[in-house]
């Protein structure tokens, strides 16, 4: 395209990783050239990452140019000691969620809290630093984004900003310092002090500061002192298969499906609950889906009931391209938002899919939420507080008696990814025309 211009994206995830993150700098890299911006992406040769998605790679264009650049993570240290004290590897990122843990696990958690700020990743950001500087230049880059979390992806770009002077915007899928899952940490006072210092830093040398949610964007700000920018997660209509059916076949199978992780603050408890009480006194045939990994916690709850444990499948993970086969053949999809301080603006990638399906939702999570809202102004179905049960098991009844109707088309012009991207284009030719 005539006159594009290069834009250096620097992200942790990227295919064959999953999740919401990566398909959020996918798309946006997909798109960018349709507005005269072609994308370089900078990323982990070697990330630590569990849930990966070969599949993803389908969606990376030939054409684009991707530096994948060698990182040390301690995890390897915390795998090898742990297998040489107790005879078997161990998944870090599961550590929290156990709900039996030795001094061994007690000890790798506060030493993640306290030793390593901001996260893990940190050990990469000097040599990206240096290794980039003459890669800018070289490439006639000319403007860097970086998106986080892992926050300490965000020390790249302001390093490299403070040495070449590139417009910089940064991108936050989560708050730093008041993120809810720094709170399931050990902290103390003074490292928690370290991160709002860097967060800090970040705020005031950006020229531009972008998240996901409108509550997101209020809490920023307050933090900031300074605008923040809005682009949501979005949908893109070239993820539903052919032939996807928004109609579900007819089945004697009531199903409801909730794709995604369960983990530490995602609680389907109260759902379970619910869920048991509006049908287990019927007769109407029901199941319920979990495609994606599920916690310790949860899988041993079903087991140990036993009209659940009859009536709850675990899939386990599945790639984005297999999860639509599990959207076709549902009746209702299952969103478990956080019940956490963040909870208001959490909006995870996966609502905008969900919409696009035409399934009916339930969701648990804050009913004057952010989330909600969005499901609310799409007639999309109900988002219910955790506390709710009563309130979940009837609006399940009620859903049940609709029979196989699903609800009508909705409007997702505003959340199409290329919609989405125009916004993030725009941003980017203002620091341009600022500085020209």
């Amino acid at each position: 395209m005539k006159d594009t211009k290069k834009v250096l994206i620097i992200t942790y995830y990227w295919p064959p990783s999953a999740g919401s993150g990566v398909q959020r700098w996918l798309k946006f890299a997909k798109y960018l050239p349709d507005f005269g911006w072609e994308p370089v992406v900078f990323t982990p040769e070697n990330p630590d990452f569990e849930l990966k998605d070969e599949t993803m790679n389908k969606e990376v264009s030939p054409h684009w140019e991707v530096i994948k650049f060698p990182i040390w993570e301690p995890y390897g240290v915390f795998r090898f000691l742990k297998k040489k004290k107790e005879g078997k590897a161990a998944d870090p990122s599961k550590l929290i969620e156990k709900r039996k843990k030795n001094w061994f696990d007690q000890t790798a958690i506060w030493l993640r809290a306290n030793a390593i700020v901001p996260d893990p990743r940190v050990f990469w950001v000097k040599p990206s630093v240096e290794f980039l500087e003459d890669i800018v230049k070289k490439n006639n880059i000319k403007a860097v984004i970086t998106t986080g979390p892992p926050h300490s992806i965000h020390l790249i770009g302001r390093n490299l900003k403070r040495k070449t002077g590139l417009p910089w915007i940064a991108d936050f899928r989560d708050p730093w310092s008041t993120w809810e899952f720094l709170d399931t940490l050990p902290m103390m006072k003074s490292i928690r002090r370290r991160h709002e210092k860097l967060e800090r830093s970040v705020f005031s040398e950006a020229e531009k500061v972008v998240t996901i949610s409108p509550t997101f964007k209020g809490e920023l700000r307050k933090i900031a002192g300074r605008d923040i920018d809005l682009i949501t997660n979005g949908f893109d209509s070239d993820d539903l298969p052919v032939g996807f059916k928004k109609q579900k076949e007819k089945s004697k199978v009531f199903e409801i499906v909730y794709t995604g992780i369960i983990d530490a603050i995602r609680d389907p408890l109260p759902f379970l609950e619910a869920y048991k009480e509006a049908f287990e006194a019927g007769d109407r045939e029901v199941k319920l889906t979990f495609v994606g990994r599920v916690s310790e916690k949860v899988t041993h709850f079903i087991e140990n009931d036993p009209w659940l444990n009859e009536r709850v499948e675990f899939a386990g993970y599945v790639s984005h391209e297999d999860v639509f086969a599990y959207y076709e053949r549902s009746n209702m999809l299952l969103l478990i938002l956080t019940n956490t301080k963040n909870a208001k603006g959490n909006i995870p990638g996966k609502l905008f899919e969900y919409i696009a399906t035409g399934r009916r939702i339930v969701a648990l999570g804050d009913p004057k939420g952010d989330a909600a809202t969005i499901i609310n102004e799409a007639g999309a179905g109900s988002v219910f507080s955790h506390e709710d049960v009563s309130g979940v098991k009837q609006y399940l009844n009620d859903q049940v008696l609709m029979g196989e109707e699903t609800s009508a088309d909705r409007d997702m012009t505003r959340f199409e990814r290329k919609t989405l991207t125009k916004k993030l284009a725009q941003l980017l030719d203002e620091q341009i025309d600022s500085i020209s």
